[in-house]
C-alpha cells in the first residue's frame, strides 16, 4: 500500500512538472517576437541616502527623528510635512533630495523639487566617472549615458515624482496638475521598462510616457496622470514574466503611490494596468485605495474571478482581438502563468472596447475606442 501511495506521489510530480515544462513552452511560442528574458533583481526598499535621513535630528522643529521611510505610512508622512513650515521642507530637500523624492504622501511640488535636485546631483556623479579615464571605456561609456538620460529628465516642464538610480533605474512622472486634479490615473506598465525605456521614441504606446500624455490628452487635460515605472519590470520573456515574483515585490510600491496620492489630498487614483503591470495590480488591490482598475493586454492577475481582487474599485478589462497576450495559457501551475483572461466574461470584469487597438501595444493610440473608454473612466463614467 505505501509502495503504491509513493508511485503515485511520483507520478503526480512527473506529470506536474510535464505541466509546469509545457506551460513556460508555450508562453514564449506564443509571444513571436519576444526575446527569452534574462532574472532580474528586484529593487525594493527606501532609496539611498536613508541612513543619513534617520540621523538628521535638526530638521524636525522639536528635535525628533524624521519619519522612517521604511514603516511610516503617506498619512504620516503626509502630516509630518504638514507640520513644517516652507522653509523647514526646503532645508529637507538639499540635505536629502533622493530620500524626499520618495515619500509617497509628501507634497508633490516638494517632490518635484527634490527630484529634480537629486538627478542634478547624480548626473554630475555620472559625467565625473565618463571622464575618469582610470575606468574601462565600457563603464565609462554606460555613465555617459545615464548622464543624458538625466538630462532628458530635466528638461523645462518635466514633473518627477519619484526617481531612484538604482539598478536599471525607476522614475514616475505626473502630467496635469496632481494637487488640483479632481480625478488622478497611474499608468502601469508591464515588461522591458525601466529609466532608459521609460519615454524611448520606438512603439510610443508602449511606453509609461506614451500612454500617459495620451490618456492626459484624451481627456481634455482634465485630470492629473502619472505615469509611474516604479518597480522592476521583467527582461523579454522568461520566467520573470511567467512568474508573480517581481510582482509580488512591486505590488507594495504600487499600494504605497496610490495611498500617498490620497494622502497628500487628493482623489482615489484609476489604475491603467498594461501587460504585466496588471499583474502587479491584481496583488497591489487590497492595499491600493483605487478607484479603478483598468487591465489591457493582460496575462491574468494572479485570481480567479475580479471578485477575488478584495477590492472596492471598479475592474475592467481590454483585449484586442489581435493582441498576442491571448496566446499566451491563462492558467496558474506550480506559480507559472497569473491565471484567467481578465477579458474573459467569467471573470467578471466591465469590458472596455478594444477592436480598434491594433495589437498589445495599441490601446492607448489617439483615436482608438479603447484610449475613449479610457479616458471616460479616468473621468469617472460609471457606463
Amino acid at each position: 500500500m505505501a509502495e503504491q501511495r509513493r508511485a503515485k506521489e511520483r507520478k503526480g510530480r512527473r506529470l506536474r512538472t510535464l505541466v509546469a515544462a509545457a506551460l513556460t513552452a508555450a508562453v514564449v511560442a506564443g509571444s513571436t517576437g519576444w526575446a527569452v528574458g534574462s532574472e532580474q533583481e528586484a529593487v525594493t526598499g527606501p532609496v539611498p541616502g536613508v541612513s543619513s535621513w534617520r540621523a538628521d535630528r535638526t530638521a524636525d522643529p522639536h528635535g525628533r527623528p524624521l519619519p522612517d521611510p521604511a514603516t511610516a505610512s503617506p498619512a504620516r508622512i503626509a502630516g509630518f510635512f504638514a507640520g513644517l513650515t516652507e522653509q523647514r521642507r526646503r532645508t529637507l530637500v538639499e540635505r536629502h533630495a533622493l530620500v524626499v523624492g520618495n515619500l509617497d504622501g509628501a507634497p508633490p511640488k516638494l517632490r518635484y523639487a527634490a527630484n529634480s535636485r537629486a538627478l542634478r546631483e547624480e548626473r554630475s556623479q555620472q559625467l565625473d566617472r565618463a571622464a575618469d579615464e582610470q575606468q574601462p571605456e565600457q563603464d565609462r561609456a554606460a555613465a555617459r549615458a545615464r548622464a543624458e538620460r538625466y538630462a532628458e529628465l530635466l528638461a523645462p516642464g518635466r514633473q518627477i515624482l519619484a526617481f531612484d538610480p538604482r539598478g536599471r533605474g525607476q522614475v514616475a512622472e505626473v502630467y496635469g496638475d496632481l494637487d488640483a486634479a479632481e480625478h488622478v490615473s497611474v499608468i502601469v506598465p508591464g515588461s522591458d521598462i525601466d529609466l532608459g525605456t521609460f519615454d524611448r521614441k520606438k512603439d510610443r504606446y508602449g511606453t509609461p510616457t506614451g500612454m500617459g500624455r495620451s490618456l492626459y490628452a484624451a481627456t481634455g487635460h482634465r485630470t492629473a496622470v502619472i505615469a509611474w515605472a516604479g518597480y522592476t519590470t521583467p527582461v523579454g520573456l522568461g520566467p520573470d514574466a511567467a512568474t508573480g515574483r517581481l510582482a509580488e515585490a512591486g505590488a507594495p510600491r504600487l499600494a504605497r503611490l496610490a495611498q500617498g496620492v490620497v494622502a497628500a489630498g487628493g482623489p482615489r487614483p484609476a489604475l491603467f494596468c498594461h501587460s504585466y503591470g496588471s499583474v502587479v495590480c491584481g496583488l497591489a488591490a487590497p492595499q491600493a485605495p483605487a478607484s479603478d482598475l483598468v487591465v489591457a493586454g493582460s496575462p491574468g492577475m494572479r485570481v480567479e474571478r475580479a471578485a477575488d481582487l478584495r477590492t472596492e474599485a471598479r475592474v475592467w478589462a481590454a483585449k484586442d482581438p489581435g493582441d498576442w497576450i491571448d496566446n499566451v495559457p491563462h492558467v496558474q501551475v506550480l506559480g507559472l502563468g497569473h491565471g484567467t483572461d481578465p477579458a474573459d466574461p467569467s471573470f467578471g470584469a466591465r469590458p472596455v472596447p478594444s477592436a480598434e487597438a491594433d495589437g498589445h501595444t495599441g490601446y492607448f493610440a489617439p483615436g482608438t475606442d479603447s484610449l475613449r473608454a479610457f479616458a471616460d473612466i479616468a473621468l469617472g463614467a460609471s457606463h
